[in-house]
């Protein structure tokens, strides 16, 4: 299951949190707010029901962000690659994959 993101209400309004990345979920608080009312229509506010499952919680993977780091990982650990440039990635997806390392965060689509 694909993890939800919580947007904070009204954005909308202010230039500062047009990006989704700057959006932090904030509780409404207002009196007559649609969000905090729940009403039909609105984006979904932040429950308990919307946890991800366990099993997704305790994924243990590692961050790999040079070469040195890829050389660490053990056979069959999950890692994700750091902020590296295209030639360093792809020899750290070769080492990971002799290792029998999964890649969580693999790019195999071709940008245009």
């Amino acid at each position: 299951m694909k993890k939800r993101k919580f947007l904070r209400p009204k954005t909308g309004r202010y230039k500062k949190f047009k990006r989704k990345k700057k959006q932090k979920w904030r509780r409404p608080k207002g009196h007559d707010s649609k969000v905090r009312l729940n009403r039909k229509g609105r984006i979904k506010g932040v429950k308990i029901g919307f946890r991800s499952s366990k099993k997704q919680r305790s994924r243990i993977s590692c961050l790999v962000r040079n070469l040195k780091d890829a050389d660490k990982i053990e056979k069959g650990q999950q890692v994700i690659i750091g902020k590296v440039g295209k030639k360093k990635r792809q020899e750290i997806e070769r080492r990971i994959k002799e290792r029998d390392g999964k890649i969580l965060n693999l790019r195999t689509e071709k940008k245009k």
